[in-house]
């Protein structure tokens, strides 16, 4: 990726658009929202691609993702929680918790910073 200098902050073209990013919320996207963005949907992304192979009936995820930031340590990023809701039919606590092992194992996002930032991931079942 190239990005290149704006007024505020930085822009990079992609094929699915323009991605602004600076360190103000009025210019772009904050770079901590673009990491917790990264590791919710890799997350999401991971879990319902398991799922759809489990054969597990599921209508909507929808996910829930807060950071928590070190002010000392220039504001760094040292919890991540992510909160799926998971809708569907017939769902069971047992088989969703394996397959958020699974996903926690599988997803890209989560093992790239799991030595640096604490995951927690949580879900809530919606029966349907």
């Amino acid at each position: 990726m190239e990005f290149t200098m704006k007024d505020v902050g930085f822009f990079t073209e992609t094929s699915y658009g323009k991605l602004d990013v600076a360190g103000d919320e009025a210019y772009g996207f904050r770079p901590y929202q673009l990491l917790v963005s990264s590791v919710a949907v890799c997350s999401g992304g991971v879990l319902r691609k398991i799922l759809e192979k489990q054969r597990i009936d599921v209508e909507d995820i929808k996910i829930n993702a807060e950071a928590e930031r070190v002010e000392e340590e220039a504001n760094r990023v040292s919890k991540i929680s992510v909160h799926f809701t998971i809708t569907g039919k017939g769902l069971k606590e047992e088989k969703i918790q394996k397959a958020m092992e699974l996903t926690r194992k599988n997803c890209s996002m989560v093992q790239s910073v799991k030595d640096s930032i604490e995951i927690e991931e949580t879900f809530t079942l919606v029966q349907a």
